[in-house]
């Protein structure tokens, strides 16, 4: 098959949820990447144990959406693929720019922390890296940092800047090889900012350790 692929540029509009009213000045704005399967709305579960008056969060929704089964009732959502990735990843930053600039950019927050789980782990450490977007707190939750990452693109972040590995110990996506291999890499590129938290459980959302974070930023 003699096919060939070619390239277009057009204008797209895409969606992003929030949970909690946005007022100045405003103690906590999180900005947080889903994993894989996840639409934004439905996240935000996860972030509504923490104080509602201090904390306002901001879900990114990834552009790719499906069907999770066969019976076509429930949707789903990817970041990136094997596909195109750095095509994609491309438009993925020019998104979040956007929502940042509509959400951050004119409010007055005293800490604004970024968090990825799973999948969003690579898509929120990409964009602070092509970005130089600073936060007084990052949080991996249970996701691979990207292996092209260099300290040097995270040499920007200020000293005091928390960064925060958490990672269940029975995730079922994870082997000792690569929670050690995690861990070096995350070392590598933070130093002395980051902090290694492992926590009892399986590949989750761990609601507790994200309200005892925030309670301690």
């Amino acid at each position: 098959m003699n096919s060939t692929e070619k390239q277009v540029s057009y204008t797209t509009t895409n969606s992003y949820s929030t949970l909690n009213d946005l007022h100045s000045p405003q103690e906590n704005i999180w900005f947080v990447c889903h994993g894989l399967g996840y639409l934004s709305r439905y996240f935000l579960r996860y972030f509504v144990g923490l104080d509602k008056e201090k904390n306002y969060i901001i879900a990114p929704q990834a552009p790719a959406k499906y069907y999770q089964k066969t019976d076509f009732k429930h949707v789903g959502a990817s970041w990136l693929t094997k596909e195109n990735t750095k095509t994609e990843i491309q438009n993925v930053l020019a998104y979040l720019d956007e929502v940042y600039k509509t959400e951050v950019n004119h409010a007055n927050p005293k800490k604004v922390i970024f968090m990825g789980y799973s999948q969003g782990v690579s898509v929120i450490t990409r964009w602070m890296a092509a970005r130089k977007i600073s936060c007084d707190a990052l949080i991996i939750h249970s996701g691979g940092i990207p292996t092209e990452l260099t300290a040097e693109d995270f040499a920007y972040l200020a000293q005091d800047t928390k960064v925060k590995l958490l990672y269940g110990l029975q995730d079922e996506y994870l082997t000792p090889e690569r929670i050690k291999g995690q861990q070096k890499q995350a070392e590598n590129l933070f130093g002395k900012r980051l902090e290694i938290i492992p926590f009892e459980g399986k590949h989750i959302v761990n609601r507790g350790l994200l309200e005892e974070i925030s309670e301690n930023l």
